[in-house]
């Protein structure tokens, strides 16, 4: 079940490419568009560290969900994928060690975002020795990057700071059910359990959240596959 044919050097530089692309779009919007979101939360009467959330959420969304939207479309193997998120995840450790953050994205009572990136790449690895599509990893990851990113600037604009409240949780279920669907029932159920786990207060959601849809996915996987046929391909 755990093999690792498929993980050859020819499929891994041919994801170099993809990979080195969507790297420099990251790179864009971590410096300029959630700098540019923050800058401007910040302008519009927002305390700074509501506006830092307004600027982490926004590369959760249009970085993170994204480039794991787009990732069963252009890699061919794992690897790649891990090492990109795993570059990440030192990239936004190191200014907690060394103090100096990236102020409009990074909080300095909290690593969730070393979280964020790191869980994003072990997703994205290990179960692509279930599934070789890449959706039984994209969608868990889509649950935390775009379902979780949607609920906390829903919150933000509400609150004008961070707070568990229902608004957000409605959010992220209108978001994270309709991706749900393109893993059958199993996928809306993990939508629903995983919009349950971000309402929780004890462990960062950048872990729960995945780890509550990807432990649903994987036992319909094993258990019932049928349930894992997509609604959207029923409903079309």
């Amino acid at each position: 079940m755990f093999s690792w044919e498929g993980i050859t050097p020819s499929a891994m530089l041919h994801d170099v490419l993809p990979a080195t692309v969507l790297m420099f779009w990251v790179i864009f919007v971590v410096y300029f568009v959630s700098k540019w979101v923050y800058d401007l939360a910040v302008k519009k009467g927002y305390p700074p560290m509501s506006a830092t959330y307004f600027g982490r959420k926004t590369i959760h969304i249009l970085a993170a969900g994204i480039v794991a939207a787009l990732i069963p479309f252009t890699f061919k193997e794992p690897v790649i994928p891990l090492v990109m998120a795993l570059l990440l995840t030192v990239a936004v450790y190191v200014p907690h060690k060394t103090g100096k953050l990236f102020t409009w994205f990074q909080d300095p009572g909290n690593t969730y975002e070393v979280h964020f990136t790191l869980m994003w790449g072990l997703v994205i690895f290990l179960t692509w020795f279930l599934d070789r599509s890449f959706l039984l990893g994209v969608i868990p990851v889509l649950f935390m990057a775009v379902g979780d990113g949607v609920t906390e600037i829903v919150r933000n604009l509400r609150y004008r700071e961070r707070a568990k409240a229902w608004e957000g949780s409605a959010a992220m279920l209108l978001t994270s059910a309709p991706l749900g669907m393109f893993l059958g029932w199993a996928g809306v159920l993990a939508a629903i359990l995983s919009t349950l786990a971000e309402r929780q207060k004890h462990l960062d959601d950048n872990i729960a959240v995945p780890v509550v849809a990807l432990s649903v996915l994987v036992m319909a996987h094993m258990l019932a596959p049928a349930i894992l046929r997509s609604l959207w391909l029923i409903l079309c």
